[in-house]
């Protein structure tokens, strides 16, 4: 007589603990530590790739809804301002949300991203910065398909270094931004994307704007008189 292979048992102490590295879902995170065979980093994987395949399928409808949030780092000398864009008031409402909110807004004031995503740096920016790389890795003298790498590679960190969703979660390095918003996403069921944002630091002429997403052709904000 056969019998079918019992479920892996997960202690409920390596659920709760996968949950407060990546605020899923009791049930999400259950799984995905039975997928992962009780090992908690490749969980992690498996719940960012659930969140990756969410955000990608939800990336076409339409968020319209949302928090203007903002943030004012200790001593008040650093502001920011975001807007944050979900599908309904009812999500926008949730308390995951509003922390995610609050959480882009800390990050923005403390990392200071000049973009949203790559999409939105200007072609004469890259042209600028490719130009820049291709003569610092030219002067080491390697061959021109080394310098293609080089300079790519340049790049990707120029990306990281300022657009917002490249760039690592302040409060969790071993993520991006982009994967944080992901997370959120695959949590609340709805399309999540930062739209804009402004950040202030005292004694500066102006903001620091971040522009929209590169698909709405949003501009940055305009400073406030």
């Amino acid at each position: 007589m056969s019998t079918k292979p019992q479920a892996m048992q997960i202690p409920a102490l390596l659920v709760k603990e996968l949950r407060k590295r990546t605020s899923a879902g009791f049930s999400d995170c259950r799984a995905a530590l039975v997928e992962a065979g009780g090992d908690i980093e490749k969980a992690i994987n498996v719940l960012r790739k659930k969140g990756q395949a969410m955000a990608a399928k939800k990336a076409t409808r339409e968020a319209t809804e949302g928090l203007v949030a903002s943030y004012i780092h200790a001593g008040g000398k650093i502001g920011v301002i975001v807007e944050v864009n979900c599908e309904s008031d009812f999500v926008a409402r949730t308390e995951a949300f509003q922390q995610l909110c609050h959480d882009v807004a800390m990050h923005i004031a403390a990392l200071e991203p000049r973009y949203v995503r790559r999409e939105d740096v200007t072609p004469d920016m890259l042209e600028k910065e490719r130009e820049i790389y291709g003569e610092q890795a030219r002067a080491t003298g390697k061959p021109e398909p080394v310098i293609e790498k080089i300079v790519g590679g340049k790049m990707e960190k120029f990306y990281e270094e300022t657009c917002l969703y490249e760039q690592h979660f302040i409060k969790d390095e071993s993520l991006t931004v982009g994967e944080l918003i992901n997370q959120c996403i695959a949590k609340l069921g709805e399309n999540i994307t930062v739209k804009r944002f402004v950040r202030f630091k005292v004694g500066e002429v102006t903001g620091t704007p971040g522009p929209g997403s590169g698909s709405s052709g949003d501009t940055p904000a305009a400073d406030p008189a």
